[in-house]
């Protein structure tokens, strides 16, 4: 049996009170599709007890039912006695990683996602793919057909891509238009500079059409989501200790992302680093101050729109933005505010997507599956655009656009705002 005596592991309260009610299956995406106890909340719970107690060995499959966890968030929000059973999968990821530490993970983690530089140049191939027009001949002579269907699907996760990442070409300080009503530290989320460099550029004309000073602190690093899904707890501290010196050091008046895993990684800073007596009050303060931006706008009173938008337009929930930050309300304010939008509910809109950052590629079968559903639902609306504030999200509904062949957009809320506002159409 695995010796747990010196690995940081979750406390009993975690998993012991677990009553098996059943309530948590019923909004569990992965058992929804699987209809199998392991691949469930309570089963989860179940199999992190037996393996911490030692009446399970810790093996690879064990801890395959901890990585089949989308990390959604919904069990969280129905469990009566307050298990959370996606945290619970994300520790027990962790154990792994202490006992049986992956190199690749390591150097993925350490070395690459949590250098942008690093990322920004390992990325440049998919640039070229797109601006050098090799991907618009590919989809002119119809060879996505050939490519094998996992491979077809996640050549559709890509959007537009930018020929420079956003990172590269945005000075650290954007003054506003007009007097300055607030200071505030923009978080640059690595997916939206690398690939949604247009919705962020919108992003950041909004705020300073809204009278905000605009710092975008280059040294940032990843928020840190990818590495603790992966069970590398150590250097998100490190990566969080790094981006809150950072911030604090830029005066700003709250910290804003458009990015809403990163809005939700950047808030889990202070239990992250709650053990530690020098960071925890840091720590508890930055989170504080973080602020999706659709929260943001409405917290300050945006600018109403001159500009209209004539078409219908539904709005898909990212997990943690809605269940994580409880922020929901705001970005159908927005959108709901631009004159001539049509705006329609999607049915089940706070349901998973099936993407949960890399899921599509680890769990195919289970992310398509999820998908359907929500593909089912969003096709039923009739809507030519569908919003959403996450980049993994909108890459998954992108897939499910595709897949389908809908004449339905994909844009972030805050991009159809710009537009609406006068902005540069997405392209």
């Amino acid at each position: 049996m695995a010796d747990l005596a010196n690995v940081h592991k979750p406390s009993e309260s975690e998993y012991l009170n677990c009553i098996r009610c059943g309530l948590c299956l019923a909004v569990c995406p992965t058992y929804r599709e699987q209809l199998s106890e392991a691949p469930s909340p309570r089963g989860r719970a179940v199999l992190a007890r037996k393996g911490l107690e030692g009446e399970l060995e810790l093996t690879p499959q064990l801890i395959e039912h901890m990585y089949s966890c989308f990390y959604c968030l919904a069990c969280h929000d129905i469990c009566p006695v307050g298990i959370r059973s996606g945290d619970l999968a994300v520790e027990m990821r962790h154990v792994q990683e202490q006992l049986q530490p992956v190199a690749w993970k390591k150097a993925l983690f350490g070395s690459l996602v949590a250098r942008p530089e690093r990322l920004e140049h390992a990325t440049l191939p998919l640039r070229l793919y797109q601006g050098l027009g090799v991907r618009r001949m590919v989809y002119s002579l119809k060879m996505r057909k050939l490519m094998p269907g996992r491979l077809r699907d996640m050549e559709a996760m890509l959007p537009n891509l930018p020929w420079r990442p956003l990172r590269q070409g945005i000075p650290e300080t954007i003054e506003p238009q007009g007097p300055t009503r607030y200071r505030i530290g923009f978080f640059l989320g690595c997916a939206q500079t690398l690939a949604f460099a247009h919705q962020t550029a919108a992003s950041l004309r909004v705020l300073t059409r809204n009278g905000c000073a605009v710092v975008t602190p280059k040294a940032a690093v990843c928020c840190g989501m990818p590495a603790i899904d992966y069970g590398h707890r150590e250097l998100v501290e490190q990566q969080a200790r790094h981006n809150i010196a950072l911030y604090e050091a830029a005066g700003v008046d709250a910290v804003v992302t458009d990015c809403a895993t990163c809005g939700s990684m950047l808030r889990e800073y202070r239990k992250l680093l709650a053990h530690d007596p020098e960071w925890a009050k840091r720590a508890a303060t930055f989170a504080d101050r973080v602020r999706d931006i659709s929260e943001f706008l409405v917290q300050i009173g945006p600018k109403p729109p001159r500009g209209k938008i004539k078409a219908k337009v539904t709005y898909h929930d990212p997990c943690h933005l809605r269940r994580a930050q409880k922020v929901w309300q705001q970005p159908r304010s927005l959108l709901q505010g631009i004159e001539g939008l049509e705006f329609v509910e999607l049915p089940e809109s706070n349901w998973c997507c099936g993407s949960a950052g890399s899921q599509l590629i680890i769990h195919y079968e289970t992310s398509l599956g999820i998908l359907k559903r929500k593909m089912d639902n969003l096709e039923s609306t009739g809507a030519e655009i569908v919003a959403s504030g996450c980049p993994a999200c909108q890459m998954q509904l992108n897939v499910g656009v595709r897949k389908r062949g809908l004449p339905v957009q994909v844009v972030h809320p805050v991009a159809l705002l710009d537009r609406a506002y006068g902005g540069k159409r997405e392209g």
